[in-house]
Formats: structure tokens, C-alpha cells, sequence
């Protein structure tokens, strides 16, 4: 059963979703997954496959029904980072397992820069690189 929520800050609305229980059932952490770009709603196929798993899913700040309050209309990965620290603070605290895919690969290594203890396990999948970066 997913329940949606809304964290209320000053500077925005963030959406949540929660499939499954809190504490979850099995007593291992809740899944996390994250995206930039993408929304919530397109991690229902992949969701899918963990119907073992509590999964928590997310609009970024500014997309989907994550509304700005501030006005702006960038997406720093630091300030995106903070609303994912926050969510997790409101799940009852880390740490999660995260799957992070695009921009949201980048928000969650920033995440887990300020806020190591909120990530127990983390792939970054295809984060985009900086044009500066060489490989």
C-alpha cells in the first residue's frame, strides 16, 4: 500500500511516497530512489520488483508536485540534497538503502557528503558528467 506525504519547508512542498510499512516489516532499511529530472512517478515499473521492500520514492523540489515557494527555478544538487536529508528525517531517520539515478545520482553524493550515517547503501547510476570532467 503506497501512502503519499508532503514535507512543508519554507522554501517548498516536497511529495513522497512510501510503499510498504515504517518501520518496515523485515527490520532492513527502507529503499530510497531518487532521479533528476524524473519524478516519483517513473520509478513505478522498477518499484515493481521489490515487493519485499518498503520503497520511498520522491519529487524533486520545483517538479512534479514538489511546488517552489522560493521562486527560483534551478536545482542545486546540495539544496536537493537537504530536501532528501529532510525525507529521510521524516521517515524516522536513516540510514537507507538509495538507488540514484541521473541528477539524482548527484544529488545523492552530495547527500551523502553532508549526511554520511543517512545512506547505508548507495548506486549512482549514471550521473551526468561536468563538460570540464575528463575520464
Amino acid at each position: 500500500m503506497t501512502t503519499t506525504h508532503t514535507l512543508e519547508t519554507a522554501e517548498a512542498d516536497i511529495a513522497y511516497d512510501v510503499d510498504g510499512p515504517l518501520p518496515t516489516a523485515d527490520g532492513r532499511p527502507p529503499l530510497f530512489m531518487i532521479a533528476q529530472p524524473m519524478t516519483a512517478a517513473g520509478f513505478g515499473a522498477l518499484r515493481s520488483h521489490f515487493p519485499d521492500r518498503t520503497v520511498v520514492t520522491y519529487d524533486p523540489r520545483g517538479l512534479g508536485r514538489s511546488v517552489r515557494k522560493d521562486g527560483r527555478t534551478d536545482h542545486s544538487p546540495t539544496v536537493q540534497a537537504e530536501d532528501v536529508h529532510a525525507v529521510i528525517e521524516a521517515l524516522g531517520g536513516g540510514p537507507v538503502d538509495m538507488f540514484a539515478s541521473s541528477g539524482g545520482a548527484v544529488t545523492a553524493l552530495a547527500l551523502v557528503t553532508a549526511h554520511p550515517d543517512d545512506v547505508l547503501t548507495l548506486v549512482a547510476h549514471e550521473p551526468p558528467r561536468h563538460r570540464g570532467a575528463r575520464g
